[in-house]
């Protein structure tokens, strides 16, 4: 039997010794030997669970163990997670993370430690939780170029969303609901800034490319400016707000470009249906077209799951490194300013006449009958550069969304 240990034993950690214990029998199909947690490091005892006998204090412990193989670090934050897995790399231990903001900031230094060391840095449960997207992007998509990476990574933001658009909440009340239900923080900052989905897109950005993209290099915007108003004029353009992770690789020049913002979505897109707490990602290559993945992007179990499945591929290459494409190099970004979109923007009526000479007849009118004062246009393909520059000249500009 292969052992392993979990540093943390949290929501994630704890998830996955129970899917260990639970799907044993499952493991051994894939791998006869079997996979047994021996150590599980906190700070914190736990007298009533029945891993008790398991928890050690010391980092030592399990770095000192020769019979540990693997280790699972469900810690979060970069330290002491990022001393420990390094270790434990440079000892020839494969590393499984789901911590997204240790992967972002310094995982091409471990993944690199990985390679010279005979092991591998894992981290699937880091960007989709349940949905497989990092394994099938380094194998099934390794004879691909992808042009596109696009998604719904936030389940969150997309539950408050959902009850905005179905039910016309307000912002405010919709986050309320999602926090007594247990989907959002009681400090939601990272779900409802952007952060969280901009680390992942950030992520799989640098797959990608296999250059390192960072979150700090990443536009980033959130949902709190977004009202029910919007819903209804994006309902008149039939369509819905989506928070959306972007990445687009461009084939001439290798560059990428990459944003977190709300976009409008179109009925007939992919991405339209992803609602409630669901995510979707869209992936598209230049030979096989578009593909989608959906499934639950959070959640105890299906992340512990998505850690779990690293952890058996780890220990099917225990010896040797499984290269997931991820250098410590950066990668070439496009500057964010100069890349087209189509803008939905609100103003009052007064500034019609003003809004039409800026952007050309060609603009797309909406009306709110709600909002009498007021109205919506859809400009054609411009960059952000020259939107801001034509929008700061509408006296009475309220927002803009971008428009998928």
């Amino acid at each position: 039997m292969v052992e392993i240990a979990i540093l943390g034993f949290g929501t994630v950690g704890s998830g996955v010794a129970e899917v260990i214990d639970q799907n044993q029998e499952e493991i051994r199909r894939d791998f006869p030997e079997g996979i047994h947690v021996k150590y599980i490091l906190d700070l914190r005892d736990f007298p009533d669970s029945p891993y008790a006998d398991r928890v050690v204090h010391d980092f030592d412990t399990i770095l000192n163990d020769p019979e540990i193989r693997v280790i699972c670090e469900t810690m979060g934050g970069k330290e002491p997670a990022f001393t420990f897995s390094k270790k434990a790399l440079e000892k020839g231990i494969s590393v499984c993370t789901s911590n997204k903001e240790l992967v972002d900031a310094l995982g091409g230094i471990l993944a690199v430690t990985a390679k010279e060391h005979n092991c591998s840095y894992l981290f699937e449960a880091s960007v989709g939780g349940g949905i497989p997207i990092l394994r099938p992007l380094r194998t099934s998509f390794s004879q691909e170029f992808i042009t596109s990476i696009m998604g719904i990574l936030n389940g969150t933001t997309n539950y408050i969303l959902t009850k905005m658009e179905k039910e016309g909440l307000p912002f405010e009340v919709a986050l309320k609901q999602a926090q007594d239900n247990g989907y959002a923080e009681k400090n939601p900052e990272a779900d409802i800034e952007g952060y969280d989905p901009c680390r992942k897109i950030a992520i799989l950005a640098s797959l990608v490319t296999g250059g390192n993209v960072k979150f700090s290099q990443v536009p980033c915007e959130g949902i709190t400016k977004i009202d029910t108003d919007d819903f209804g004029y994006a309902k008149q353009l039939h369509g819905a707000i989506k928070l959306l992770g972007v990445c687009r690789h461009n084939p001439e020049t290798g560059k990428v470009y990459v944003r977190t913002a709300p976009y409008l979505v179109s009925v007939d897109h992919p991405l339209y249906g992803v609602s409630d707490v669901y995510n979707g990602i869209l992936v598209h290559g230049n030979m096989v077209g578009d593909l989608m993945f959906y499934g639950s992007g959070a959640g105890k179990l299906p992340t512990a799951s998505a850690v779990v499945s690293d952890v058996v591929e780890c220990v099917r290459s225990i010896g040797s490194n499984i290269n997931i494409g991820l250098t410590n190099q950066d990668a070439d970004l496009e500057d964010p300013m100069e890349w087209k979109d189509r803008y939905f923007v609100r103003i009052e009526k007064k500034d019609l006449v003003k809004a039409t000479g800026l952007f050309g007849n060609e603009i797309q009118i909406v009306v709110n009958e709600k909002l009498p004062d007021e109205f919506a246009f859809v400009t054609p393909l411009i960059s952000e550069a020259e939107f801001e520059e034509k929008a700061a000249q509408l006296p009475s500009y309220k927002k803009s969304i971008r428009v998928l």
